[in-house]
């Protein structure tokens, strides 16, 4: 029982990691239908900021997660405005090719710049561990915990209860009609990639505390274990991504307990092609019926 416990509160820590990346994706395919694969890149660059500014301007964890945050943010804007918005109208292969293309850019730029070998990530808060019942959890993993909770939850009253909110809505129903009633389609979009990037940014700040280690190439397969949480609670469902994040997290960290590491991530794909051939909405999705 203490084992089970243990595990449960491992994949609590990196299943709330995945979530926050989960969430990124389907905001953006709820606004706009694009997988946005260059997302899981953007978190990357959120690690590489924090530990710039943790080791050169002693930020704290606060200050740290929120320049992150905002660089994330930028960064989505930048992406949406330079490379996907020219091509809104385009046929989406054409879109989906470019948001692989942003994705190896961000890579290989960021591996040019600062090497492509692994970093330790700073350890801006000393960790310290403590013991319930025979099981042990760290302050860092109560941290990460809390604070994805709290950005989770946080998303879900902007999206309720702003104005702004309202207009993502809007526009994820209906771009042309939510235009016609005043609705900036433009600035909901780009708030929508800012958002979510800074989602992004913050999970890269609490990975490399999770994992301690950081690289330029760190973002791919999270980034796609991320959209696979994102279809398995239905894509475009933030509750949905939440919870696909959790159960993929708990997921990978129960095959790692029974000794199989070594297939954590073959398991994880196994389980998208399921859901896409058995549960092709995902949990929460609705299956929309179109005229034709």
């Amino acid at each position: 029982m203490q084992t089970v416990s243990q595990q449960i509160i491992n994949a609590l820590s990196l299943g709330s990691i995945y979530a926050l990346l989960a969430l990124g994706y389907s905001m953006v395919y709820g606004i706009i239908n694009l997988i946005n694969f260059a997302h899981g890149d953007i978190y990357m660059l959120g690690a590489f900021f924090a530990y710039y500014v943790i080791n050169a301007w002693h930020f704290n964890f606060i200050t740290a997660l929120l320049s992150a945050m905002i660089v994330g943010a930028v960064s989505g804007v930048v992406i949406e405005y330079f490379a996907y918005r020219p091509l809104r109208k385009s046929p989406r292969i054409a879109v989906l090719i470019t948001a692989i293309g942003v994705s190896f850019l961000l890579e290989n730029g960021m591996s040019y710049f600062v090497g492509s070998n692994a970093r330790s990530f700073p350890q801006v808060i000393e960790q310290v561990n403590y013991v319930f019942g025979g099981v042990q959890i760290s302050n860092i993993q109560i941290l990460i915990l809390v604070t994805a909770l709290i950005l989770m939850v946080s998303l879900q009253l902007i999206i309720k209860k702003t104005k702004m909110g309202r207009a993502m809505r809007a526009v994820s129903v209906d771009p042309a009609a939510a235009e016609l009633v005043g609705v900036n389609v433009n600035h909901t979009i780009s708030f929508t990639f800012a958002l979510g990037s800074a989602l992004a940014g913050a999970a890269g700040v609490l990975i490399g505390m999770y994992y301690n280690q950081i690289d330029p190439l760190m973002g791919m397969t999270p980034g796609i274990k991320a959209f696979v949480a994102a279809v398995l609670g239905g894509i475009g469902s933030v509750p949905g991504a939440s919870l696909g994040g959790f159960l993929i997290g708990i997921l990978e960290t129960f095959f790692q307990s029974i000794g199989l590491s070594a297939y954590k991530d073959a398991v994880v794909y196994l389980v998208l092609i399921v859901i896409l051939l058995f549960l092709p909405a995902g949990i929460f999705g609705k299956n929309a019926k179109e005229k034709v």
